[in-house]
């Protein structure tokens, strides 16, 4: 897509977002993390070795659970799953978690971990065309308008909540551009023993050869949560995002596209969810990342593209894993370790080394909800609500939702 294809393009979705406001509805995407995916794709089977790293069990191919593991869920049908303790780094229950598999949006993990400890948060910056090149065609959006200015915190609500790539290369532009982005995000991904991922693209569109694991987008959010930031924008249910022209200015609101943590479409908020991240793109199908907190215990299970295409199907698979791993943790022999190469110290190639001290898990250790309402976590820091626009995605109107306190 030609650049003035795609400002023509953002401009329509902008108007749709004024017109959407003024009718008090709220847009939202089919492909916003949740799209179903094509139900005649062909089965596929997992390379006939992987890598072992964090365990043995964790090369080889087929569920892993250790001596002591209740029953796994019937019905699991993601191609790769990864159950883990993030304040130990013990995992506890894994399928081909170390296949390599196109990761959409939840790279994005990634792209915070390097970028967001790097540029203040009350920092802003005046949006201009160049900033979006490489952004490619039919990016999930927030709305970021060229000649706008917006705080940092602004951008990562954009990102965090709507997955919007506008978002992402504005953020990489200021980091020095994208090439510039992609390179440190590689580092920083060997940097934390990530071995299986290859970076294209920061924002996590499908691009030749970009691949991550299970296993690695667990590490990235477990490195991710150390950061206090990181850890209060993938628990920000709902935001405001500013307005522009085609609003008069007036910032609207942004929900959250994890539906384990806004509840949102029948999936139900998960009790004691910190969040993390969704994605979907056309080759990755659905991909999750969550973390969430019970009885003084966090966990990470990350799940890829399921082949049951039944609605929201990646979510309710993510559910009955934590459920899982809640019954599990403690009481099954782990099967391996996400501490297979030592946390990076406090050096250039880890700017997520301020990350508050305490276990893995970070600020969550202690802070994280535990109710089972519906998750209203809104931060306000400048910042203000718009929408996204999906890969491959179709748009449609939602009518807004009345939110229990």
């Amino acid at each position: 897509m030609q650049l003035h294809d795609r400002v023509r393009t953002s401009r329509t979705v902008r108007g749709t977002v004024a017109a959407a406001t003024a009718a008090g509805v709220v847009l939202t995407l089919t492909a916003a993390g949740h799209a179903p995916s094509s139900s005649t794709s062909p089965v596929r089977q997992p390379p006939a070795q992987m890598s072992a790293v964090g365990g043995d069990a964790l090369g080889r191919p087929g569920p892993q659970t250790g001596a002591g593991a209740p029953a796994l869920p019937r019905g699991l049908s993601a191609l790769s799953w990864i159950v883990s303790d993030a304040d130990t780094g013990q995992v506890l229950g894994a399928e081909n978690p170390h296949w390599q598999l196109p990761p959409a949006s939840t790279l994005k993990t990634l792209f915070a971990d390097t970028v967001l400890p790097k540029i203040p948060q009350t920092a802003t910056h005046k949006v201009v065309e160049s900033d979006f090149d490489g952004m490619g065609e039919g990016s999930s959006e927030v709305g970021v308008m060229p000649g706008q200015t917006y705080l940092v915190s602004d951008l990562w609500l954009g990102v965090f909540l709507r997955s919007g790539n506008d978002a992402v290369h504005v953020l990489a532009a200021m980091n020095g551009g994208v090439a510039a982005t992609v390179q440190q995000m590689q580092a920083r991904a060997q940097a934390l023993g990530a071995n299986d991922t290859h970076v294209v693209s920061p924002d996590g569109y499908d691009m030749p050869g970009q691949v991550s694991s299970a296993y690695d987008l667990t590490l990235f959010a477990r490195d991710g949560l150390k950061n206090p930031d990181f850890a209060k924008y993938c628990n920000t249910a709902i935001a405001k995002f500013p307005g522009g022209p085609s609003t008069k200015g007036k910032p609207f609101e942004i929900d959250n596209t994890n539906r384990l943590l806004t509840g949102f479409d029948g999936v139900g908020h998960y009790p004691g969810l910190i969040g993390v991240k969704n994605g979907y793109t056309t080759n990755a199908g659905n991909t999750l990342i969550e973390a969430a907190q019970r009885n003084g215990h966090t966990l990470l299970v990350t799940v890829m593209n399921p082949q049951n295409h039944a609605y929201e199907e990646v979510y309710h698979e993510a559910r009955e894993l934590l459920d899982w791993g809640f019954s599990a943790d403690g009481h099954a022999t782990p099967i391996g370790t996400l501490d297979a190469v030592k946390s990076p110290s406090g050096d250039a190639a880890n700017p997520s080394a301020h990350a508050s001290a305490g276990t893995a898990a970070g600020p969550w250790s202690a802070t994280a909800s535990s109710n089972g309402g519906s998750s209203t976590t809104t931060y306000l820091a400048g910042a203000a609500g718009a929408l996204a626009l999906g890969t491959g995605g179709v748009l449609f109107l939602r009518r807004r939702r009345r939110r229990s306190r």
